[in-house]
């Protein structure tokens, strides 16, 4: 099994509207995220995927939430929890990447994302997992 990992950052407002404490009001975060793909083989190149490929295609999701309210965007429901997040880069980097006729999903024999983080801050620290 092989795996990479790619990473990238962005900062955006958010509050947990169903949250009672500090966090249902108005904050921001500089989030850091880590995207891993992993799989059994390599093509001919000898890669998994091209590092500046999968590193494109999330600066390009990234780019749509920084410097946001992420509460304005409708996929959060209101409630931007780091877990919605990484939910959300996962599946927009794979909505993305087969657009480019490169299946990294769960059913790709290729190799697939196997799980986005997303780090609040340096201690904290979200991750989706897609099901099996």
């Amino acid at each position: 099994m092989f795996e990479v990992r790619v990473e990238d950052d962005f900062a955006a407002a958010h509050f947990l509207k169903d949250y009672h404490g500090k966090c249902e009001n108005l904050h921001g975060h500089n989030y850091k995220v880590f995207v891993h793909v992993e799989g059994n083989s390599l093509d001919e190149g000898g890669m998994l995927i091209d590092f500046s490929v999968l590193k494109r295609e999330l600066k390009n999701v990234l780019s749509c939430l920084d410097h946001t309210n992420l509460n304005d965007i409708q996929f959060f429901e209101q409630n931007p929890s780091a877990e919605r997040i990484a939910c959300y880069i996962y599946l927009k980097l794979v909505e993305n990447l087969k657009k480019k006729n490169m299946d990294f999903s769960l059913s790709s024999s290729n190799g697939k994302i196997s799980k986005v983080d997303v780090f609040e801050t340096e201690k904290n620290r979200a991750r989706f997992i897609p099901e099996k």
